[in-house]
């Protein structure tokens, strides 16, 4: 069961240690400027392989769970379907429902761990398999595989890796659970952080903020919703960035020229280094400012333009 490409890696991985007797996936949805209907990730390989994919409208309340008791499945392995499990469908394979989860548990539960790992610092995430129930990311944890957050790194990147070894987690350790050898351990209670999904508003930069939060934030929401902040009433994004230690009132230019535009924040100083104006291409900071001069001490940066009525 799942639906983007984060899961692909786990239903190959499904396909090599045993027999996928169906594929569950959310519905088509519209995509792109003509808005047709486009197939998910995982529909897209299932069909590939020629496998039975379903796509139930709802879960709840529909009799889905007794669909999927008549395939006497031995297990349900989950990587961000993207629908919260009722009960019956919880309890209708024959050793229940297993998830691929993209974070260090109980560290991060909910929808969008890799990012929030990335901004809130962390020096090291990872992929838990775990049995579910209920609870949001609540159950007992198989086994788990970390792996370090580089300074580099940004979601799409993390996204790749832990793709990849949410694959290598179910080869490894699935068919040992399902043998008996591997006993789940429950989740401590300490240490429960979540993980919630992601808006657009969360993109843009508070300059009263630290630089290395702001720096962090830019890289844990690239591609989505991207960092970015209103230049003179206009939107502005921002595409690389480093920290500094420069001083000066929060959104302050402390430094505009080949090396880039320097701004203060609450501690240190961000050098945007590529950014792209509304309606403009993405481009270094310094051939942007040949055409636009920010003087030092100016503070361009604000809120977006009121809503036209």
């Amino acid at each position: 069961m799942g639906t983007p490409a984060f899961a692909v890696p786990s239903l190959l991985a499904c396909l090599d240690v045993g027999e996928v007797v169906a594929v569950v996936t959310q519905q088509d949805k519209p995509k792109g400027r003509g808005q047709q209907l486009a197939a998910s990730p995982v529909k897209e390989k299932a069909l590939e392989r020629g496998l039975t994919v379903l796509q139930p409208p709802k879960l709840r309340g529909t009799g889905f769970g007794e669909e999927l008791k008549k395939l006497a499945a031995d297990v349900a392995v989950v990587t961000a379907y993207g629908k919260i499990l009722p009960k019956d469908v919880l309890d209708a394979p024959r050793k229940g429902c297993v998830n691929v989860h993209a974070s260090l548990l109980p560290r991060f539960r909910g929808a969008a761990p890799i990012q929030w790992a990335i901004a809130s610092g962390d020096e090291k995430t990872g992929v838990c398999l775990m049995e579910m129930d209920e609870g949001l990311d609540t159950g007992a944890v198989i086994s788990r595989r970390e792996l370090p957050i580089l300074p580099t790194d940004t979601s799409a990147s993390m996204h790749e890796k832990l793709s990849a070894l949410g694959g290598e987690l179910i080869r490894q350790d699935l068919p040992r659970w399902l043998r008996g050898e591997l006993r789940a351990t429950p989740q401590p209670s300490e240490g429960v952080v979540l993980a919630p999904i992601i808006n657009k508003e969360d993109g843009q930069l508070d300059f009263g903020k630290s630089a290395a939060e702001l720096e962090r934030r830019l890289r844990a929401f690239t591609p989505w919703p991207g960092a970015f902040t209103y230049l003179e009433g206009k939107l502005l994004k921002v595409h690389k960035a480093q920290v500094k230690d420069g001083k000066g009132a929060p959104g302050e230019v402390l430094s505009a020229g080949p090396q880039g535009l320097e701004v203060a924040c609450g501690a240190g100083s961000l050098v945007l280094l590529e950014v792209q104006l509304e309606g403009k291409r993405a481009m270094a900071a310094a051939e942007f400012l040949a055409g636009r001069k920010l003087a030092p001490g100016a503070r361009p940066f604000g809120p977006p333009p009121p809503a036209k009525p």
